[in-house]
């Protein structure tokens, strides 16, 4: 029997459902999700595994025009992305409109790979609506299977899988098929701290954090965790930590219960503040956080 594999990657704009997608292709909490815009920073990789066959799913940073290095390097993950695709899911919502689209799906358009295209939403929308904007959407893209989506109700999630396996080049599995994902454990921790950080916090708080963690370790049923929390201004810093440490409290105690359901452990936790005047435009940091390997 043959088998198939490749690189099935998820593109659009911010908020249009990429990671409650690949989180419910892959059935485990692969990417963490937000109502607020650049909650995903980085291409992350979900791998799902048949027995003849291998997709391996990135969920990518909303498609954005950067205004300073950290955005810079996410829309690096999304270049890199156009690159190395055997299928595209390129993600829209019910009311988005084909010219309204960044560069990139110009880009799609253009290329010869098969693209999947989610119109996301369809809960909210009539049946007629939908229909004219299935249309709306092929007549722009007429290469691309359309497929009207629910992200939040999973709605034809089976008929998406159908296709893209159908579309997936002949492969040896890119990776041991008792994997799930790329990323290490210390990541999870991060992206878990970073979502409360986002639900908890309003204006630009969010946006100047970054989260490092600087120890993991497994002590029986009992993993200890260290994590510290960059901003970018000593103004900053108060605001994070709150009143009496009120704030930080909430978001490590938050954080904490996800991380337990996560791992099936007991979590102990330490949070650290930690102040990195403009980090976000700035080189060495950005390969600490990740963002760059040069």
């Amino acid at each position: 029997m043959s088998h198939k594999a490749g690189y099935a990657n998820i593109l659009g704009k911010p908020n249009v459902g990429k990671s409650t997608l690949m989180n419910a292709l892959v059935g485990e909490r692969v990417s963490i999700i937000t109502s607020k815009a650049q909650t995903t920073r980085h291409r992350i990789l979900g791998i799902v595994n048949g027995s003849d066959f291998q997709i391996v799913f990135s969920d990518l940073p909303g498609i954005i025009k950067p205004a300073y290095k950290m955005q810079e390097s996410m829309m690096d993950f999304v270049r890199t992305s156009l690159e190395d695709a055997d299928v595209f899911i390129y993600m829209a919502q019910i009311g988005d409109k084909p010219n309204k689209q960044p560069e990139e799906y110009e880009k799609i358009k253009n290329m010869n790979v098969p693209v999947v295209l989610l119109l996301n939403k369809m809960d909210i929308a009539e049946h007629d609506e939908v229909e004219a904007e299935s249309q709306l959407w092929q007549q722009d893209f007429p290469k691309a299977i359309i497929i009207p989506f629910s992200a939040k109700f999973n709605w034809n999630i089976e008929t998406l899988m159908n296709i893209l396996v159908e579309q997936l080049p002949e492969s040896e599995p890119y990776f041991d098929k008792e994997n799930w994902t790329d990323r290490p454990e210390r990541f999870f921790v991060t992206e878990v701290i970073r979502e409360k950080i986002l639900l908890n916090y309003k204006q630009e708080i969010p946006y100047s954090c970054e989260v490092v963690c600087s120890y993991f370790m497994e002590d029986g049923d009992i993993i200890k965790i260290s994590v510290e929390i960059y901003v970018e201004r000593e103004s900053q810093k108060p605001i994070l930590i709150g009143k009496g440490g009120e704030m930080l409290k909430k978001v490590g105690t938050q954080a904490r219960i996800d991380l337990e359901k996560f791992f099936g452990k007991k979590i102990y936790l330490e949070t650290h503040v930690r102040v990195s005047d403009n980090w976000r435009n700035n080189d060495s940091m950005l390969r600490k956080f990740g963002y760059r390997d040069y």
